[in-house]
């Protein structure tokens, strides 16, 4: 009689729901496109255009809202050379970047979205969140790659500029749009554009002025490695004297990715709730 009853309730479900019913947890692997906006590209342009890949996991709480604990690398790349403001040319400088990410979210649906309905199988969405990455800029003087932040190209090994100094890590709100079609049952393809506000203006290490050649000397006692002297100032014609503007320290550096992937929810047996 159990397993009799036990089919009943199976069978009873599935007619209610086209017999397919799918976990409100969800994993998803996506790819695509990044880009920085800082001190090297105030201009917001898509000039140095990078890489980026994420994996996620997703739990819907309901039709209209999900959590998402987010995983992310996106490769970044700043040169003046790429501009057209004449300071910035004169400047000459450039930097790379790989970001390592992690950030918890939520998401808004706009539209009512329930998979395996054929009658709710797309909505754009919104979605926020707070998360931390890692960051380490480096350049290449002659072929060979240099992390620019133990060089300290804005005087940060010196007490003097000690409030210049930056961590390898910070904290990051994510805020992006998207749009989402279940194309199977139990999966769904996501294309989404998220902007990353950030806490420090030392993705590109560039921010605040320059602190004059002398303290990058290598004939006196000095905590500065020797391509010091040459990465804190790239200038054609060596413009960066004591106090002279090296970056604009009023706003704070910013990255973006625009990918499309694919999230997967696994069937189960049991009936649904609210989808």
């Amino acid at each position: 009689m159990k397993k009799i009853f036990f089919l009943l309730i199976l069978f009873a479900c599935f007619q209610v729901d086209a017999q397919v019913f799918f976990r409100k947890s969800e994993f998803g692997i996506s790819g695509g496109g990044s880009n920085y906006f800082g001190d090297l590209n105030p201009e917001v342009k898509f000039n140095s255009a990078g890489y980026s890949g994420s994996l996620y996991y997703k739990y819907n709480i309901t039709k209209y809202i999900a959590l998402k604990l987010n995983s992310t690398y996106a490769h970044i790349a700043g040169d003046d050379k790429n501009s057209r403001n004449p300071y910035q040319l004169e400047r000459n400088l450039n930097f790379q970047n790989n970001i390592f990410e992690i950030t918890f979210g939520t998401e808004f649906h706009f539209f009512e979205y329930k998979v395996g309905d054929f009658e709710h199988r797309f909505t754009p969405y919104m979605t926020l969140g707070i998360g931390m990455f890692w960051y380490n800029p480096y350049t290449t003087l002659e072929g060979k790659n240099y992390f620019l932040r133990p060089l300290g190209t804005e005087g940060q090994n010196y007490e003097s500029y000690k409030g210049r100094r930056y961590t390898d890590r910070t904290t990051c709100f994510p805020l992006g749009l998207g749009f989402k079609y279940w194309v199977a049952k139990g999966i769904t393809l996501n294309v989404e554009i998220t902007n990353r506000l950030t806490t420090t203006d030392y993705i590109d290490d560039v921010s605040t002025t320059y602190v004059g050649i002398d303290k990058f000397q290598d004939n006196q006692p000095t905590p500065y490695p020797i391509p010091a002297a040459i990465l804190q100032d790239r200038s054609l014609n060596h413009l960066g004297n004591v106090g002279k503007q090296r970056g604009i320290s009023t706003t704070t550096d910013q990255y973006m990715t625009m990918q499309i992937g694919f999230s997967f929810r696994l069937p189960t047996y049991r009936c649904p709730d609210d989808f």
